[in-house]
């Protein structure tokens, strides 16, 4: 033990040194030495100016009553937030967008036999934290955009209910067809489960949360924890985010007054069947009483139960209605006009709205970037002015499908395709480690900060503190921080996927758990105890977005960089390549040793577990015209790279490079968006039709391998190649006006 520590402190120690260099041989990315040092004593001084006291009275302001989309204390959050703005001296804006948000009118559940059993439906208060009594001004626990239905059926356990989960049914001989589905939240976004068991003929579905995920397997629950206790459910959209958010009402354009309105009934992204959320208290009685096969061992969770897969004897009675209800969503919008370059916008962004009191999501995420506005705006009263617009945007209705940020960038998309920078997300944050996803066309950019930024409790850098991680996990250390691809799940997505603005999403975490997630339990009292109580890593996440809009902001040519990008993006080629070989493989294995017989020979009788059925084989692709395309991208950046070694200060038209710089990403995007989702038309980065938070990268390559969709392949190939082609030739011209 003690050599394996001393190896891991050397390691450590050479990936600081090697990683320390790195930063301290760069220049701040855009500006000219004189200026580099006038942003990096702006930046010292904005640091000074952050006071987490105002993050905490914020928080505790904000999170005092439940804040839903249309409640009254929604309102007072969004008056709260504009005043603030207000008097730090922004122009702001109030936007109102009338949208559909149904709420709960009655919830149903019961077990009819063996035996009878009444789910309770309830989250009771907890000793000690007042804001759990608030019950009635709580939205029960519900999954908002379910279908109103009344079904009764037996029941059967389908794990996290996610397609490999019903290969293992089919597997067994097992139909869920006509039967409600019962699957464990976590192993994809929630409203895969009731889309997926709607496609395989269910006609319900309940979801659950296990205590192996987020509860007592995990640690301590709450109060005397921060993890999920026996009565917590998680509230949470279902609607088909993959295919759009906003607004199911008015699909791709703006919830606008004189906006057209699709009839409820019209809406493509409801559910197919009922759906309803429930707490580990309320799944037990109806689990225990499952028989059928045992169910896998890795479908197994920490109830005290043997895990059955049915379907019954375990028959339940669901009834779902819902107030299919128009309500105000609210965006408030806070502007400091650029001096030099009004027309180019840098936008930070965070939600406001809460399932219930929202103190980690979206509040700690919110007040982080107030402080920053608040910040820049004593800045401001210095002297300093940004030479691009800087604006603040706090989104309202983000929980039911990013409905307020997605029904403003669908009302202003024109305005934005012209003068959007770049977007800068957070959602909530905690404690630990810097997570940060977005455009690889920014990641040596964003890399730069996140070694200037110093983690409040080790003392060293918030790259140096998250690359221990890799180090520790027995992976590689970076050389760089390396940004995630970006799926879906907030405000960010409308920018990115939807008009191709370059974008990020941020927070800390990895030392608190999740296990109050979208429950009555997020609470102030619960984020003091257990999240962040100083609230030392919302000031940190301050400065590292502050430092992200800041730069931006100030840059004399915007920080993009293509060398990191044509790597990622081979990296997401060879996956694919990998992937078709994979599958072609796996299928001429199953398939032969299905048509042998070895299956029927090796089953057991008593489980009933039927053979396979043979699949298509895989023909392989000619992935020529992508990988033709990536070689131009490796060309083109390298020379942009070279261009930009001549410095800032050499670029003559920095104008019309800038220009062609702010709309690269757009370059990423197509009119016609992707197979059968036309609103997600970034052909990189996309959510995954199945996964649907979770990222699927060459989203129209590799989802059309995936779903053996082998002539939809061959099209999607020359799409990415063309797109990949486009974006080398602006590249190119940003060279010519460079040089």
């Amino acid at each position: 033990m003690k050599q394996f520590q001393s190896t891991l402190i050397l390691v450590c120690i050479f990936c600081i040194s090697i990683t320390t260099t790195f930063a301290q041989s760069s220049p701040v990315m855009g500006f000219t030495e004189e200026a580099a040092k006038k942003q990096l004593a702006l930046e010292a001084n904005y640091d000074k100016l952050l006071k987490s006291n105002n993050l905490d009275d914020w928080m505790k302001y904000m999170t005092a009553r439940p804040h839903h989309v249309g409640s009254k204390y929604d309102k007072k959050v969004v008056d709260f937030i504009a005043k603030k703005f207000k008097q730090w001296g922004y122009d702001v804006k109030i936007e109102k967008f009338d949208v559909l948000f149904p709420t709960p009118k009655l919830r149903l559940l019961e077990m009819t036999a063996p035996t009878k059993y009444k789910a309770s439906l309830i989250e009771p208060p907890v000793e000690g934290d007042d804001s759990s009594t608030q019950i009635e001004e709580a939205l029960p626990g519900y999954n908002c955009f379910s279908i109103d239905g009344d079904v009764t059926a037996d029941l059967v356990f389908v794990n996290y209910g996610i397609p490999a989960d019903y290969e293992e049914l089919e597997k067994r001989g097992i139909s869920v067809e006509g039967k409600i589905v019962i699957a464990k939240y976590a192993g994809s976004w929630r409203g895969i489960k009731p889309k997926l068991a709607a496609e395989k003929g269910a006609i319900g579905c309940i979801i659950y949360s296990d205590p192996k995920d987020d509860g007592y397997y995990q640690g301590e629950v709450y109060p005397d924890g921060p993890y999920k206790n026996e009565y917590g459910v998680q509230r949470g959209a279902v609607m088909d985010l993959p295919y759009s958010p906003g607004d199911p009402l008015t699909p791709g354009y703006g919830s606008t007054d004189d906006a057209k309105r699709l009839k409820i009934e019209e809406a493509t992204s409801l559910t197919k069947i009922p759906v309803l959320p429930i707490s580990y208290h309320d799944a037990l009685p109806l689990l225990k009483a499952l028989k059928g096969p045992v169910a896998p061992s890795n479908w197994r969770g920490a109830l005290p139960i043997t895990y059955h897969i049915g379907p019954g004897p375990a028959k339940v009675h669901l009834k779902l209605e819902f107030n299919w209800d128009l309500k105000p969503a609210y965006d408030v919008i806070a502007t400091l006009k650029g001096s030099t370059h009004p027309d180019e916008w840098v936008i930070r962004g965070n939600h406001h709205d809460a399932w219930v009191h929202g103190a980690n999501d979206p509040i700690s995420g919110l007040v982080a970037m107030m402080e920053e506005a608040r910040a820049v705006s004593e800045l401001v009263k210095k002297g300093f002015q940004p030479k691009r617009t800087m604006m603040f945007c706090a989104w309202g209705a983000e929980e039911p499908g990013l409905i307020g940020s997605t029904e403003w960038v669908e009302t202003h998309a024109e305005e934005l395709r012209k003068k959007v920078v770049a977007y800068i997300n957070t959602d909530g944050t905690g404690a630990g480690f810097l997570g940060a996803g977005g455009s690889h066309t920014l990641e040596k950019f964003f890399d730069q900060i996140t070694h200037k930024v110093q983690d409040p409790q080790k003392g060293v850098s918030v790259f140096e503190r998250r690359n221990a991680v890799e180090v520790v996990s027995g992976r590689k250390p970076w050389s760089h921080y390396k940004l995630s691809a970006l799926g879906s799940g907030s405000d960010y997505s409308p920018f990115f996927q939807h008009l191709g603005i370059a974008s990020f999403n941020m927070g800390f975490g990895g030392e608190s758990s999740g296990g109050e997630y979208h429950t009555m339990y997020d609470s102030y009292k619960l984020y003091k105890r257990f999240k962040d109580p100083t609230f030392q890593y919302g000031i940190t996440l301050a400065k590292v977005a502050g430092r992200t809009s800041l730069r931006l902001a100030n840059a004399e040519v915007l920080p993009f960089e293509f060398n990191h990008f044509s790597k990622i993006v081979n990296g997401y080629l060879n996956q694919v390549t990998k992937l078709a070989d994979k599958l072609r493989q796996e299928t001429k294995t199953e398939n032969r040793l299905i048509n042998s017989g070895v299956y029927d020979l090796v089953a057991n009788p008593k489980e009933n577990i039927a053979a396979p059925k043979t699949k298509t084989e895989i023909p392989y692709f000619n992935f020529a015209p992508i990988e033709n395309a990536l070689n131009e991208l490796k060309q083109q950046a390298s020379a942009f790279a070279k261009a930009s070694k001549n410095g800032v200060q050499n670029i003559q038209n920095k104008t019309a490079v800038n220009q062609l710089l702010k709309d690269m990403e757009r370059s990423l995007t197509r009119a016609h968006g992707l197979p059968r989702r036309s609103w997600y038309k970034h052909h990189i980065y996309a959510p995954g039709f199945y996964t649907g938070y979770g990222v699927k990268t060459l989203p129209g390559v590799r989802e059309a391998i995936e779903q053996r969709n082998f002539k939809e392949v061959e099209e999607q190939v020359d799409i990415l190649a063309s797109v990949l082609k486009d974006f080398s030739a602006k590249i190119e011209k940003a060279v010519s006006l460079m040089n």
